[in-house]
């Protein structure tokens, strides 16, 4: 008897146990549909609203998709937010068992008020995988390409990261451009250290996961994503940047003493500095995002009399394939586009 070729995936790789096609193809159409719903609600002034658009539309295909998810990375406890919740199942119930990050719309408050880098994005890794960040809602993060893993180091004050960037890339340090989220607690040292370094800033209105990918994207002339975030959004930044071949660094930080007790009470090491690999422990991972409005990364939707257009990004691991897809949904037939 002559054994079966093992299976491959697309590109010839080995596929792993469970996952054996592209995830991230099938996620498309769930993003393609939040963010089809969200963009109904550009500039009406209500993020409340965007969210819920953006969540009524997704859940819907991501339950038509043949996986057995649970949510890791939603958005909160079930009783506190009754949309894509931490726990929840979704997928078909057939098909391999994943963990599954998703935010809807990063940057609600950028779809209310009409303003860019607006995306709706979610991620899948084998069960069992994607980092839980437990009860911090915050941390400490860098992202960068992949050229720069080993030149930068958290611990670092930034003088000495753009220092030793700057280096690495062959240009002085006020040629470099930093994404920093555009936040109170930035502005008194981390952005007058790296305006005093000379370096330009680049600020996100809202949401780094954008910011992120952005610094691990050649052609969008950002060298660093530096600053304290959300760490839904570090997980999700982390999933994108181990498809891209990036490089992410990032260490809990407690708001206050009864979240860093929680921390500390549920085993977390909160001076641990936390790699890709610690993010997401998966060389099998699927991301998935559409722009809901114009950014460096995506373009946001466009409407016609009978015609919306997506532009999107499919990203696996594995293979290594990043994939640009554009698509013209007609709206007189299409089931994804809100009427």
């Amino acid at each position: 008897m002559t054994d079966s070729p093992a299976p491959t995936s697309e590109h010839g790789a080995p596929a792993r146990a469970g996952i054996d096609r592209n995830l991230a193809l099938e996620l498309v159409r769930a993003t393609e549909a939040a963010a089809l719903a969200a963009s109904r609600h550009l500039g009406r002034g209500d993020k409340e609203i965007v969210d819920q658009a953006a969540v009524d539309a997704m859940r819907p295909v991501l339950n038509t998709i043949s996986m057995r998810g649970v949510v890791v990375i939603g958005e909160g406890e079930k009783d506190e937010a009754p949309m894509l919740y931490n726990g929840e199942d979704v997928g078909d119930g057939t098909g391999p068992e994943v963990d599954f990050a998703v935010d809807p719309v990063d940057g609600t408050t950028l779809t209310a008020k009409s303003l860019p880098n607006a995306l709706a994005i979610v991620a899948v890794s084998e069960r069992g995988t994607m980092f839980d960040p437990g009860p911090c809602v915050y941390m400490e993060k860098i992202a960068v390409a992949a050229d720069l893993a080993d030149v930068v180091d958290l611990n670092d004050p930034i003088e000495t990261t753009l220092a030793h960037i700057a280096k690495a890339r062959g240009v002085p340090v006020p040629e470099l451009t930093v994404c920093i989220l555009d936040r109170p607690r930035h502005e008194a040292d981390l952005v007058r250290r790296v305006r005093e370094a000379g370096s330009r800033i680049k600020f996100l209105l809202d949401g780094d996961v954008a910011g992120a990918i952005m610094a691990a994207t050649p052609d969008t002339n950002v060298d660093l994503m530096v600053g304290i975030g959300g760490t839904p959004e570090g997980v999700l930044a982390a999933c994108a940047l181990k498809c891209m071949g990036g490089a992410f660094y990032g260490r809990l930080y407690p708001r206050n003493d009864d979240e860093r007790r929680l921390a500390l009470d549920a085993g977390y090491d909160l001076d641990k500095v936390l790699t890709l690999d610690d993010m997401v422990r998966s060389d099998n991972v699927f991301v998935a995002a559409t722009g809901v409005t114009d950014g460096e990364l995506l373009r946001g939707v466009r409407f016609s009399p009978d015609r919306a257009t997506t532009h999107s990004l499919s990203m696996r691991s594995l293979s290594g394939a990043v994939r640009l897809i554009e698509t013209r949904h007609r709206i007189s037939t299409s089931n994804l586009v809100p009427r």
